[in-house]
């Protein structure tokens, strides 16, 4: 079985005192109960998880949460097997079986990167282009080679074993995410007297808050929040639990998970459990989306959202490298930066702003933070995870939204590291709001 190299010695929100087994590609691994999948592989040094949907470039874990593009498995065997399931999502059991989608003949050695050998040869949708001719009716031909290149999971081939649930709610207040916001939202409408529904994607309450260092105020009022929500009869905790859809005269669709996360699921439960919720009040407490930046190669695995790294390391203990380069252009990615620092890692931050607040310089450098001011990544280099970078300096003002970045001097140098965080800023989660038009 693996070492977990990458597992803190003390802290996060897991339960040391109960190890979990699980296989990835016919590999056993060792996790604690609390991790998720992806958390439980980054302790175990594992990078490279996937290959991308049509080029079969590596790719590797970018988040934390629910925004995961990359990390992508079938789960179980069998009949049992569910394919394209995000790993951040994933809670840890005992004989958990993970296998990565869409590589030949094993995820490390695929083939089908060769692509990736002649970049102008194969440009994006070059196959709209190639594969015309001669005749008409030659896609035929064509389209069975081209669709075996991309996809990514298989379903189970069987009848499913599982069975589900159909049944309606009612209340006075749906409050959606169980975050600060939407814990204090649950609070005060319970404490009102209101009929409420709080409903959490994740196994854990908090949002935020869990990728704060454990044992702070932060936790003793989640604690205390938590309690007295569990004694109010008149509130309803439904945790695992996805809000699909927002739909007329506030009626919601959700999906609670009931036994996907059990080894052995109870005969006398059903897999899933789809619900209709019809409120009067809805609260959407869904936080907010960490942004990427965009450079060369910013799909290697190692690199990764700053915010992850920092729920990764707080969270399950987890360090995502042991020489960390952050490349940011604002200031919430000097939080991770100086965790990350302070459990030991060597950490460079590569900003793209040249002025910015003097305190929080002084604090990133007296945690051992290095620090490149007016600075941007150009390239991330390396094959199956990223091993270094190329900065070079950053001419000018930040260019207008949308538009391409101000002139890059030639002049580069670069740094060697196993991982690199990226913050761009943040956007809010207003996906159900959407829903609901203009």
């Amino acid at each position: 079985m693996a070492e977990q190299a990458f597992r803190f010695a003390d802290g996060g929100r897991i339960d040391r005192t109960q190890p979990l087994s699980f296989t990835f590609d016919g590999r056993q691994y060792s996790g604690f109960y609390g991790d998720t999948l992806a958390a439980a592989l980054l302790a175990n040094g594992v990078r490279l998880v996937a290959r991308s949907f049509k080029y079969h470039r590596a790719r590797g874990i970018y988040s934390a949460g629910i925004e995961e593009p990359n990390a992508l498995f079938e789960l179980r065997a069998g009949d049992r097997v569910v394919p394209n399931v995000r790993g951040t999502g994933v809670e840890l059991y005992e004989g958990l079986i993970a296998t990565s989608q869409n590589r030949w003949p094993s995820l490390r050695v695929d083939l089908m990167s060769v692509v990736g050998w002649f970049p102008k040869l194969f440009a994006a949708g070059f196959y709209y282009k190639t594969f015309m001719g001669p005749t008409r009716k030659s896609w035929l031909v064509y389209e069975h080679f081209i669709r075996q290149a991309a996809g990514l999971g298989v379903a189970a081939s069987g009848p499913d074993p599982a069975h589900y649930e159909k049944a309606e709610a009612f209340c006075d207040v749906l409050v959606v995410g169980a975050g600060p916001s939407g814990l204090m939202a649950a609070l005060s409408a319970g404490r009102s007297g209101a009929r409420v529904i709080l409903v959490e994607d994740d196994f854990q309450l908090g949002g935020s808050l869990l990728a704060r260092s454990p044992g702070g105020r932060a936790d003793q009022w989640l604690e205390g929040v938590v309690t007295e929500l569990k004694f109010l009869a008149n509130v309803r905790i439904m945790k695992r639990t996805c809000v699909f859809g927002a739909y007329d005269n506030l009626v919601f669709g959700l999906v609670e998970r009931i036994n996907e996360h059990r080894s052995d699921p109870d005969a006398f439960q059903p897999w899933q459990r789809y619900w209709i919720v019809r409120a009067r009040r809805a609260i959407l407490a869904t936080g907010m989306i960490e942004r990427p930046i965009v450079f060369g190669n910013n799909d290697l695995p190692g690199v990764m959202l700053a915010s992850a790294a920092r729920t990764y390391a707080n969270r399950f203990a987890v360090g995502v490298g042991r020489e960390v380069v952050v490349f940011t252009n604002n200031n919430s990615a000097y939080s991770s930066a100086i965790e990350l620092a302070n459990a030991g890692s060597e950490v460079t931050v590569i900003d793209s702003r040249r002025e910015f607040g003097p305190g929080l310089v002084r604090t990133a450098r007296d945690a051992g933070v290095k620090l490149h001011r007016g600075h941007a990544v150009a390239r991330a280099n390396g094959g199956h995870r990223v091993r270094s970078v190329d900065v070079t300096e950053y001419a000018g003002a930040q260019s207008q939204l949308h538009k391409t970045p101000s002139k890059l001097q030639k002049t580069r140098f670069r740094l060697r590291c196993d991982a690199l965080l990226v913050s761009g800023g943040w956007t809010p989660t207003l996906h159900l709001l959407s829903q609901r038009g203009p």
